[in-house]
């Protein structure tokens, strides 16, 4: 048993040190360091791969006046923000569920179901700001390393504990016990960081648009009474991906004087 917690004080405190130096390699738009072990290029293609793949599978909206709002909103919020290279990209896909989502380089995709609850075109710009923020700030290529050092970590434990000699069934749990406990630890807090994060950033796009910040507020107010009129539960906090609803809806609120000085940025 000795040898096996000096093999993994050993393996941690290398780990350590490894993403010390990692971390921090890269500044964000908004502001904050992240992880980057992905380039833009390779981000990027990632991106394209997938919305394609995603345009195959998934029906995509014939509805020509959701289309043209879509595209309008759309190219004007993206008109506002700094991506080089991007290959900007607003699709309708048909379903019920009331989402959008952002794949890095620029391809954003807009659910039918989400359409009567932006209600507006000021509303709708709320939803894409905060996915084309996901965009700039390069979410997918965070994320992505994060799971790289996330999964080498797991797989370091297990071959530590391996050439220890440890009992093969002690190796099993602990590889249960790592994964289940970085996950409720370190990836889905991250991921409620960069929801945050876009929603501020999506914020000030939207107004730099030249869309009343205001309007944010009040999509979310509606999307919370959907929620709650849907019998939806947000569940226990700890085990969501996304910030609670009224959570995002204070903080937005917050941020309305910090936004509307986002007027006079330049474009």
């Amino acid at each position: 048993m000795k040898r096996i917690q000096i093999s993994l004080q050993v393996f941690l405190l290398a780990a350590t040190l490894a993403l010390g130096g990692l971390s921090g390699c890269v500044t964000n738009e908004a502001g904050r360091s992240q992880l980057s072990l992905v380039s833009n290029k390779e981000e990027m293609q990632l991106g394209v791969a997938a919305f394609s793949q995603m345009k195959t599978n998934v029906p995509i909206s014939k509805d020509a006046k959701a289309n043209e709002l879509v595209q309008r909103v759309g190219k004007r919020v993206a008109g506002v923000v700094n991506l080089p290279d991007a290959q900007w990209e607003f699709v309708v896909f048909e379903s019920k569920e009331p989402n959008a989502f952002c794949l890095p380089g620029g391809k954003i995709g807009v659910y039918t179901g989400i359409l009567p609850i932006t209600k507006d075109e000021a509303g709708l710009a709320t939803v894409i700001g905060h996915e084309v923020a996901h965009a700039t700030l390069h979410h997918g290529a965070e994320r992505m390393s994060h799971e790289m050092v996330r999964s080498g970590l797991g797989q370091g434990v297990s071959a530590g504990l391996g050439m220890a000699g440890a009992d093969p069934r002690l190796v099993a749990v602990s590889e249960t016990v790592y994964g289940t406990g970085s996950q409720l630890v370190v990836a889905l807090p991250h991921s409620r960081a960069q929801e945050s994060e876009a929603d501020k950033m999506g914020l000030f796009y939207m107004v730099r648009a030249g869309y009343n910040p205001e309007e944010a507020v009040a999509f979310w107010e509606r999307f919370k009474a959907y929620n709650e009129k849907s019998g939806g539960s947000e569940g226990f906090w700890f085990l969501r991906t996304h910030p609670l609803d009224q959570k995002r809806i204070d903080d937005l609120k917050k941020l309305i004087p910090e936004a509307k000085a986002q007027q006079n940025a330049p474009k």
